[in-house]
């Protein structure tokens, strides 16, 4: 990464478009510049159903976040739902250039650049390449071989293919906002370093970003992204079965969710009565808090069930050593985790990532990427394209913002 370099990370969710705009300080850090977010309803589980929508979403985002750092922004990265992604494991074994003078930079693009041969089947498109081992020619593995006296070396990466017609619909939604693509990133590598410890980053890990309206799963063996699907259920299917089942509004469904949020039953301490304002049915106006928490637990078992089957017939479940839950569709319902360690039969807990309680919970995805791709190693470039305002729209926009503190 280079300092001064400014990322630009937008994520498209079931329920909104969250956008981050972050700078890499003298440190290697990232700093958050601004960050914005807009309603939208045009991903409905994990399909885009409506184009002009999420353009016109991305483009709010976009200018509040040149608004307030006084930016042009032209580009950015962009997350896509693990059920466009197919991972392919490759590896290459090459030669160094001068072996005398050590492995060199151009040594290790140039074999990213060959590690992507691949044979890419009809449908998909290369979107990402992961370098996941380097080991030299004396069996070593090292993370940087730069400098490194061999004579050759072995690159071990995964090749990140995803559905051709997905991101042909995500250009003409770039290009309706006014934007170019940096790159896609799939939804849990961005998040991997984010929302794991530093324990969980060298343990065969799945990851659970249990969202609005999708659940993104992604299986890491240590450092290597090993499988990555969406399931098109999460939270708001939770309050839609509350609101059906009770007969009251979605908002009264999502406000009984999150205050009473339970996954199970038998952790009830006391079967409180609950009023239901919005209740269309005669004579069924209070009810026990276990009636709530049953229609929640009943949910919840479904997703840990439909997750448990896609693991199983992936023939990956045996392999995973613990689950680590993350995703606002989740964060507010209690012993989330101990109804999933129930039917996985894997330990699971609510992610403890350094990083993730520094940042909003409706930004961590899109703050996650921007991070991902700040540490991408051996990359020439990784900034978003950005122009600076002139200093005449700096000035009139420090004017505005007095008249409104004066004002307001």
């Amino acid at each position: 990464m280079a300092i001064g370099d400014i990322i630009v990370g937008i994520d498209i969710g079931t329920s909104k478009v969250c956008t981050v705009v972050g700078e890499v300080n003298n440190f290697g850090q990232i700093e958050t510049i601004c960050s914005a977010s807009c309603k939208c309803s045009g991903l409905k589980k994990g399909k885009i159903i409506n184009e002009e929508e999420i353009a016109l979403s991305i483009s709010k985002t976009i200018q509040d976040a040149e608004e307030e750092a006084s930016l042009k922004i032209n580009s950015s990265y962009v997350t896509i739902p693990g059920k466009y992604i197919t991972i392919v494991q490759n590896s290459i074994v090459k030669e160094v250039k001068d072996k005398f003078a050590g492995v060199s930079v151009k040594d290790v693009q140039n074999a990213l650049m060959q590690v992507k041969d691949i044979e890419i089947p009809e449908g998909k498109v290369l979107i990402d390449i992961v370098p996941d081992q380097i080991m030299l020619d004396n069996g070593k593995v090292i993370p940087d071989p730069v400098g490194s006296l061999s004579s050759s070396f072995t690159l071990k990466a995964q090749i990140i293919l995803a559905d051709k017609d997905y991101v042909r619909q995500l250009n003409s939604i770039f290009k309706k906002a006014g934007l170019e693509i940096d790159g896609i990133v799939a939804t849990t590598l961005a998040e991997r370093n984010l929302v794991l410890d530093l324990n969980e980053l060298h343990d065969n890990i799945m990851l659970l970003d249990i969202g609005a309206g999708n659940t993104d799963i992604g299986v890491f063996e240590g450092t290597t992204f090993v499988y990555t699907n969406t399931i098109p259920v999460g939270g708001d299917s939770i309050t839609s079965d509350i609101a059906l089942v009770l007969n009251i509004s979605e908002e009264e469904a999502d406000k009984l969710k999150k205050q009473y949020g339970l996954a199970m039953k038998s952790f009830i301490d006391n079967d409180n009565e609950i009023m239901l304002n919005t209740c269309k049915e005669e004579g069924k106006k209070v009810i026990k808090s276990s009636e709530l928490i049953e229609i929640i637990e009943a949910r919840i078992e479904e997703i840990f069930s439909i997750v448990n089957k896609d693991i199983t017939s992936q023939g990956i479940k045996s392999r995973i050593n613990n689950v680590v839950l993350t995703g606002q569709g989740i964060s507010n319902i209690n012993k989330s985790d101990v109804a999933g360690k129930v039917i996985l039969n894997i330990p699971v807990k609510i992610s403890t990532g350094r990083l993730i309680s520094t940042v909003k919970p409706s930004f961590r995805t899109s703050y996650a990427l921007v991070r991902y791709i700040a540490s991408r190693p051996f990359a020439k470039s990784v900034s978003s394209s950005i122009d600076a305002q002139s200093d005449e729209n700096i000035f009139k926009n420090i004017l505005e913002r007095i008249k409104e503190f004066f004002y307001s």
